[in-house]
């Protein structure tokens, strides 16, 4: 087994056949998430499925993400990165298949949260490795590209599946990833270097099953408030979670340090701007497809094509962000990027049912040059302030923020639908019930942003403490 050690990554060619090996997967990843939302309306519909169930088709895939990030980063600092990158892409490519024959909402559910579990894996690894490639080499640019390679899979993922659910219908979604994560497989069996096993270390198996049952508790209990299962669920679930914190700070071979990590003041406050970002950003392709499919009366592919204009303006500007980012301050591009992503919601929640798509397209666009501005170098700030060998779990943190925002940011809209709308269809006599869910939906994420905002700025400057250290 080889060390991951400076002298593997020496050459530039090997340096960037390793950064796209990376880049396949975190393209894939979102082109599937972004394909599955517009297809939401047809599996609804041949499924049988009722609103709530259909909110919860995106929102498994976030309790299978935020339940298994913490051992996955875990694990891979222990056995390998390599190792535990490979086996996600294997589980997201049988998930996926596995998908193509149900015929049940139940087991599909089941299927999107193995796709969650394989996400942990992939995302806890992925930008460890980037990292650890172009430590000396440009880290910031490495991740922006990291990032756009994120934003060309959201880019393409509304428009393919809009595509094939209309030529051929909702499967196709699932199957059409397949052949990358294929060459995904290959381009990191051959290209990535394994790091160092660590035989001295163990998984804290008690602290990683607390905080599976205690993610996944809080997270149910979240989306079914409400009701009085809601609130004993959400409670018993936190009450887990305040045991998990005692009992990381007790046990020789914790997950995380959370003391430690608290004191970290660039890394702590640049986890909390990613954790509301997120939680803003997450929720939106959802709310926008209901409303260009239901509302405007677009077809799955049309509603696909507007909604790219994000993720172009994402994709354009991550990597330019991520470069500035090398030269300057994080936290300035990070905190404008906030604030414009702010913007594009109030414009959002203006909207009513004759409102022209100019609206929309306008809207898209500055959220589209906001989230752009903020990944990179957010990304960056973060993992610049972290110990190498301490890298895959620093990413784990990193992306338990961001799947944790994902999970806020659906379980309110879950919560939304169950309070506003309930059980009953989308049907013409819910649409002015959907539409004040929408305006409600949108001013919330335009309150996430400005928190994010505030933590952005807060977290101090990024080269001025890795100079100190």
């Amino acid at each position: 087994m080889s060390t991951l050690q400076d002298t593997p990554y020496a050459s530039a060619s090997v340096r960037w056949l390793t950064l796209l090996s990376i880049c396949v997967a975190t393209f894939l990843m979102p082109m599937s998430m972004s394909a599955v939302n517009v297809a939401l309306p047809a599996i609804a519909a041949d499924l049988n499925a009722d609103a709530v169930l259909v909110s919860w088709i995106p929102t498994m895939n976030l309790l299978g993400a935020i339940a298994l990030q913490l051992p996955a980063g875990r694990i891979a600092d222990m056995i390998g990165r390599k190792k535990v990158f490979l086996a996600g892409v294997l589980l997201f490519s049988l998930s996926s298949f596995a998908i193509t024959l149900v015929d049940h909402i139940g087991w599909l559910l089941l299927m999107r949260l193995l796709q969650g579990i394989s996400g942990a894996m992939i995302f806890g690894t992925g930008m460890a490795i980037v990292s650890q490639v172009f430590a000396d080499h440009g880290r910031g640019m490495a991740l922006g590209l990291t990032s756009t390679s994120v934003y060309l899979g959201l880019t393409c993922g509304p428009p393919i599946g809009g595509w094939l659910t209309e030529w051929w219908d909702w499967h196709a979604v699932f199957l059409a990833p397949l052949p990358l994560a294929v060459i995904c497989a290959v381009l990191v069996w051959i290209h990535v270097q394994e790091t160092e096993r660590k035989l001295d270390e163990r998984l804290d198996w008690v602290g990683s099953l607390l905080f599976i049952v205690a993610s996944s508790l809080f997270f149910i209990g979240l989306s079914e408030l409400p009701d009085w299962t809601g609130i004993i669920l959400g409670s018993l679930g936190l009450a887990l979670l305040g045991l998990f914190v005692y009992q990381q700070e007790h046990t020789p071979y914790p997950l995380i340090r959370l003391r430690r990590m608290v004191k970290n003041t660039v890394f702590f406050r640049s986890i909390q701007a990613s954790f509301f970002m997120y939680a803003a950003n997450y929720p939106l392709q959802f709310l926008l497809s209901l409303y260009l499919q239901y509302i405007r009366g677009l077809s799955p592919a049309e509603a696909g094509q507007l909604m790219l204009l994000q993720a172009m303006m994402m994709a354009i500007l991550a990597p330019i962000a991520g470069r500035l980012s090398d030269r300057f301050e994080p936290r300035i591009p990070a905190t404008l990027g906030s604030l414009l992503f702010g913007v594009g919601f109030l414009i959002l929640a203006m909207l009513n049912q004759d409102s022209g798509l100019e609206q929309v397209v306008l809207a898209l666009l500055v959220m589209g040059t906001g989230f752009g501005l903020f990944s990179s170098p957010n990304n960056n700030g973060a993992l610049s302030v972290i110990p190498t060998d301490k890298l895959s779990i620093g990413s784990s943190l990193l992306n338990i923020s961001r799947t944790l925002g994902n999970m806020l940011g659906m379980a309110v809209v879950v919560f939304l639908f169950n309070l506003m709308i309930g059980n009953a269809q989308l049907v013409p006599e819910q649409y002015p019930a959907l539409m004040d869910l929408l305006e409600l939906a949108f001013l919330l994420c335009c309150g996430y942003c400005l928190l994010a905002a505030w933590r952005s700025w807060s977290r101090g400057k990024v080269h001025v403490y890795v100079e100190t250290k």
